[in-house]
């Protein structure tokens, strides 16, 4: 059997929406030479030497994790200081990543849903809605969603919570305590960079007395946004999403801005 070559496992991995980067030699020895790396697999090809392949390798995960391209140098052995390339050709090396777009999972399927889930597709993310009652989490209510899920919190989480990153986001807009406790629960146990949970500020305080008792700490619930959104005056459902939107901007990017849960005093 021929193995596909670099170029059509790169182009499957591409159409399947698969994180991938594409390492190319663009100066130095072995200009042209490819690597096609992936998070949680060997890499394909080689750069020319296996130091090499293994640093580029490393960096080029680091690049998918940021959704960043660049060009990088080393020596043609992969070293990286500037003492160990005195005298040494240098390498320079194209990293082409290609990350899925950033994840937004709403859980309830309530009346903000469908405003948030408008605004994050605008933004680019891929939104889930996840609601337990099924007459509620329709795709029909929600056909802006690229995923509706009739499921409670944990399955999802146990599931595919290793898959979420920095880049991504939890919204939890239910105010049932059967629903959003482990929504909360699953979320802080994955590396999302942003959990929002919507209620008001006295919502918000009976919410963490049920999360303390099952054992979230107050160092975990630092991570939390709530009350949800930036302290924007927003009350329709289309400018709250705006607000939620806002924020993750915001905490993605180290701004510091008004947020409702760093404020006193009415959320709306």
């Amino acid at each position: 059997m021929i193995e596909p070559s670099i170029f059509e496992q790169y182009e499957a991995l591409l159409r399947s929406e698969s994180p991938v980067a594409l390492a190319t030699v663009i100066e130095g020895p072995g200009v042209g030479t490819k690597l096609l790396v992936q998070p949680a697999a060997a890499p394909i090809g080689s750069l020319g030497h296996p130091e090499l392949d293994r640093v580029v390798a490393r960096d080029a995960v680091a690049e998918l994790e940021a959704a960043r391209s660049g060009v990088r140098s080393y020596g043609p052995e992969g070293q990286i200081t500037p003492e160990d390339l005195i005298d040494q050709p240098t390498v320079r090396i194209f990293i082409e990543s290609h990350a899925p777009p950033p994840q937004m999972w709403i859980f309830g399927a309530v009346d903000f849903t469908a405003a948030l889930a408008r605004v994050a597709k605008v933004l680019g993310y891929r939104v889930t809605v996840c609601d337990a009652r099924e007459v509620f989490a329709t795709p029909r209510r929600f056909p802006m969603a690229d995923e509706v899920k009739v499921t409670w919190p944990s399955p999802v989480f146990d599931e595919l919570g290793s898959e979420l990153g920095s880049r991504d986001a939890v919204c939890i807009l239910t105010h049932d305590p059967k629903f959003d406790v482990p929504a909360v629960q699953g979320a802080l146990a994955t590396r999302v960079g942003y959990i929002g949970v919507m209620g008001s500020r006295k919502t918000h305080a009976k919410r963490m007395e049920r999360l303390a008792a099952v054992g979230v700490t107050s160092e975990d619930s630092e991570r939390l946004m709530s009350p949800i959104g930036l302290d924007l005056g927003a009350r329709t459902p289309e400018e709250t999403a705006v607000s939620i939107c806002a924020e993750i901007i915001a905490r993605r990017t180290g701004r510091h801005v008004p947020s409702l849960r760093d404020s006193s005093g009415d959320i709306h």
